[in-house]
């Protein structure tokens, strides 16, 4: 079986970034023994990422690379925001363990959307949140090999995520 929209894929892989110096520093290793799950076309992951493996098979291996663009897009200064301490007070209380540098922290925009922020600076006033992709501006490097592939279930489609092996237990 190919990877195809609405399949299971598991890959195992090596993600390696260009760093400031311009070198490849490798960030992320996923093994065959606990390969990446996810549902083709609805991962989260990057289109171009999807679109590099698709059609592949079981035992097929892929390497290639993703400029910002094609990845989480550039590093937006705009993403980087102070915002008030007191919103992260619970009953009245500052959550000093939760506001660490680099800790990602669930938000919600005005809209009512889910975001990732990471902690970068704390002061008694305001904390600077980085609101863009931890891989934003970054051209990554992909190698690795297809695991397997199958037909998602109607639950998983439903769910927008894999159940069972790899993936989530309801």
């Amino acid at each position: 079986m190919k990877i195809a929209a609405n399949q299971v894929v598991a890959l195992a892989y090596e993600l390696s970034i260009m760093n400031d110096t311009d070198e490849w520093q490798m960030v992320e290793t996923v093994g065959e023994d606990q390969p990446m799950y996810f549902i083709q076309g609805m991962s989260g992951l990057p289109e171009s990422f999807e679109d590099k493996i698709n059609g592949l098979a079981v035992g097929e291996s892929f390497d290639f690379t993703l400029s910002p663009e094609e990845g989480y897009g550039d590093y937006d200064m705009e993403a980087v925001a102070e915002l008030p301490i007191d919103i992260f007070k619970v009953d009245g209380e500052v959550q000093e363990d939760m506001l660490q540098v680099g800790n990602m922290i669930p938000m919600t925009n005005e809209d009512g959307h889910r975001l990732m922020g990471q902690v970068v600076e704390v002061n008694r006033e305001f904390v600077l949140m980085d609101f863009n992709h931890p891989l934003a501006g970054r051209k990554m490097h992909f190698k690795g090999s297809v695991i397997n592939v199958r037909p998602a279930t109607e639950e998983e489609l439903d769910h927008g995520h894999v159940h069972g092996d790899g993936g989530v237990e309801h």
